[in-house]
């Protein structure tokens, strides 16, 4: 088996376990509010890579972590993330109908259904996280689940996930006005935060030395940066048929890209110095993990 075939085969193991760890938390429909969860699921269950949980199973086993503690929190984190793709797609933002080739929520429960899946799906996530102090078995590990509960907050909020979504809706209202350091911002904030509460949630489980969170929150922020970078290069030289969706379609509506704002020389290069500064970081750690190396380099030469 080639490096290739084997990299194919951990990540559709790892994917597995992922979607089998969200079916688990998965709310149960029934009841008076079986409308709403039926919902819920529904937007969880379209699919998708399924990395941030991966990245928070990942790097806690990669220090010596307990599954057990982690996965109330990769529940959590992916519940969090397709309420903001439920949100994203409302008439009153992206007005999407399809995403990953199947109708959007909004689509299929309403208008009306669709918010208050996205703000079930925002509240159910942080209920399934606090289930993991259930798992803590001291004080250290209960401590490491408060910490974990925090970086998962604020990766979502106003200063994070939220702020991201805030500056990119008033760029596309006023794209003339978007800067190279508003950019950055959106991209930070809106892609990146999400995926370093991922590599950071998994290490305070696991007990990680403060210098390799720390080095982990940077190595995760240029991983997120690269990833959308890569994304508005994609939507210039991607392939329809790989991509699964039009290629254009930013410049058709107007937005500012990376590659509208720095040329799609300096954007292919900056996607190659933050990829080699995240590798760099990662290779410095105090722990090692050789899939988690391989997704990263896999992320950075996607195609899709």
């Amino acid at each position: 088996m080639d490096k290739k075939e084997w990299f194919e085969k951990e990540l559709a193991e790892r994917t597995l376990y992922c979607e089998e760890v969200l079916e688990k938390y998965l709310p149960a429909e029934q009841g008076a509010a079986k409308t709403v969860i039926e919902a819920m699921n529904y937007s969880v269950r379209a699919g998708g890579k399924r990395l941030r949980p991966m990245f928070i199973a990942q790097v806690c086993m990669m220090y010596g972590g307990r599954r057990e503690l982690a996965e109330p929190f990769m529940a959590a984190l992916e519940m969090i993330h397709t309420y903001s793709l439920v949100h994203d797609d409302l008439p009153c933002m992206d007005n999407d109908e399809y995403r990953r080739g199947r109708k959007t929520t909004h689509a299929v429960y309403g208008e009306g259904m669709a918010v208050l899946a996205g703000d079930g799906l925002l509240n159910y996530a942080y209920e399934t996280a606090l289930r993991a102090f259930t798992q803590a078995k001291n004080e250290q590990e209960t401590q490491a689940v408060v910490s974990a509960m925090e970086i998962l907050a604020g990766g979502a909020g106003i200063y994070g996930m939220v702020g991201g979504q805030c500056a990119d809706i008033e760029a596309e209202e006023q794209p003339q006005r978007v800067s190279a350091a508003l950019l950055d911002y959106i991209h930070e904030h809106k892609t990146a935060c999400m995926i370093e509460s991922g590599f950071m949630i998994g290490a305070v489980l696991a007990g990680a030395p403060g210098k390799d969170v720390e080095l982990l929150r940077g190595i995760a922020s240029d991983i997120g940066v690269a990833f959308q970078i890569r994304d508005d290069i994609l939507d210039v030289t991607g392939d329809e048929a790989v991509l699964g969706k039009p290629i254009g379609s930013d410049a058709a509506e107007g937005k500012r890209t990376y590659v509208d704002i720095h040329g799609m020389e300096k954007a292919q290069k900056d996607v190659e110095e933050l990829s080699n500064r995240a590798l760099e970081r990662l290779a410095s750690l105090s722990a090692s993990d050789e899939f988690l190396t391989a997704l990263i380099q896999s992320l950075i030469d996607r195609e899709k």
